[in-house]
């Protein structure tokens, strides 16, 4: 590392500094406060961060010198600042003052010794969240603690568990590991948890396309139901229901290709064409279908999904995995490419997710890329029968016309793609 900085280094670091004191004097202006910092007081902090690092940048003496007496200095400002009271008798006082002090006179050395986009990351992060703090309260009173939990268990999820299961068989009927069955549960587990809080938090809640669209990347047999029920109980809704569940089933296609990618790209190459050609014939005809119904109808009193972090949804998924697994197996050893078909007509009539991952992450016995494609179009077309059936059942055979209709025409085209799939 050479002893002097750069001019392009000196620079950035005034820079930076001016922009993160601009942010400050601007976040404390509406409040009509003057705390110590801004746009004078940052540069100079930073500019003596960096001079301090450079006078013994081994050990770092003088720096941590000078970080001890900006520290007590800003103690000694927040104590006072500890026995003010706001107009409503509250405590008068905030850690960001003297954070934000303490982070501008980091500033030098970060910018002097680590690279660029460290400096320039850490001090856009920072002018964000003083920015938007507002936004960011105001989205914490939305929040319920629950949420804050189930976030915490993805975490332990993903950060803990997921890192001390073994990758090795533990059962001699499949050669799927623990860490297999876990990682697919999280592939499927994060894109429907994220879904799941878009239509919380994000979408529109009076729009019923809006739930047909993150509902499709949950899990278009769940919006199908929900929307078949409404339309059952709602004369009215059904013209738009049906839209709905075409477009749900025409965000599934695509949750399925990228679900498969995630594992196992080639076999997402080879189902791009025909899933994006099944994807696109269903949004024409949710278009078709949304034209003749005409404007959209509220999509209140469609209720929201559950959690997909749910414990007990978590561990169905995970044991429907290795029973899918196990049958995928055996389906391949005892009757060869026929049986995986057959085994993907019958799992399409429940959950296509666990199949569909034990195909792309090769958990069972290998198959090859054509067949592990056919097998999935075909378990496609097996669950948008079983769609089918429950807009029937739920909103009635003539309410459901138009919607069972192209679920059908979709099964009957994913079946050709899947025979026309199948010998390549």
């Amino acid at each position: 590392m050479p002893s002097t900085p750069s001019p392009t280094s000196v620079l950035l670091l005034l820079g930076l500094s001016l922009f993160f004191g601009l942010a400050f004097e601007d976040f404390h202006r509406a409040d009509g406060k003057r705390p110590p910092g801004g746009i004078r007081t940052f540069p100079l902090l930073a500019l003596a961060g960096g001079m301090l690092t450079l006078i013994d940048p081994d050990r770092l003496l003088p720096f941590s010198a000078g970080l001890l007496v900006l520290g007590a200095w800003l103690y000694g400002y927040y104590r006072v600042h500890l026995k003010e009271r706001d107009a409503d008798g509250a405590v008068d006082a905030e850690l960001v003052v003297p954070v934000c002090n303490a982070l501008a006179y980091l500033l030098g050395p970060v910018v002097l010794r680590e690279p660029y986009w460290v400096a320039v990351g850490v001090t856009v992060a920072a002018v964000l969240l003083l920015t938007a703090r507002e936004h960011l309260h105001s989205f914490a009173r939305q929040i319920d603690l629950t949420e804050i939990v189930t976030a915490g268990k993805f975490l332990i999820l993903t950060g803990i568990v997921l890192p001390l299961l073994p990758n090795e068989p533990v059962i001699p009927l499949t050669t799927v590991t623990p860490y297999q069955v876990w990682l697919a549960l999280l592939a499927v587990c994060t894109l429907s948890y994220t879904s799941y809080l878009f239509q919380r938090y994000v979408a529109p809640p009076e729009s019923s396309l809006w739930v047909a669209i993150l509902g499709g990347l949950y899990s278009s047999t769940a919006t199908t139901v929900v929307l078949a029920r409404r339309a059952g109980a709602d004369p009215l809704f059904k013209p738009v229901a049906q839209t709905a569940i075409i477009l749900a089933t025409a965000v599934m296609y695509l949750r399925i290709l990228v679900i498969v990618a995630f594992f196992n790209l080639p076999l997402a190459l080879g189902l791009a064409p025909p899933l994006f050609a099944l994807s696109f014939i269903a949004l024409l005809l949710a278009a078709l279908q949304h034209r003749r119904a005409g404007s959209e109808v509220s999509g209140k009193g469609v209720a929201l999904p559950r959690n997909p972090l749910e414990l007990s949804t978590a561990a169905a998924f995970a044991a429907l995995f290795v029973v899918i697994s196990i049958a995928t197996s055996l389906a391949k050893t005892r009757f060869g490419d026929t049986g995986v078909e057959t085994l993907a007509a019958i799992v399409g009539i429940t959950d296509i997710d666990p199949f569909v991952l034990n195909l792309a992450a090769g958990s069972g016995t290998p198959v090859s890329v054509g067949v592990a494609a056919s097998a999935i179009l075909i378990a496609s077309a097996s669950n948008n029968l079983l769609k089918a059936a429950y807009a029937i059942t739920f909103a009635g055979r003539r309410g459901s016309l138009p919607g069972s209709a192209a679920l059908v025409l979709l099964a009957a085209s994913a079946v050709g793609a899947a025979i026309w799939t199948a010998h390549f």
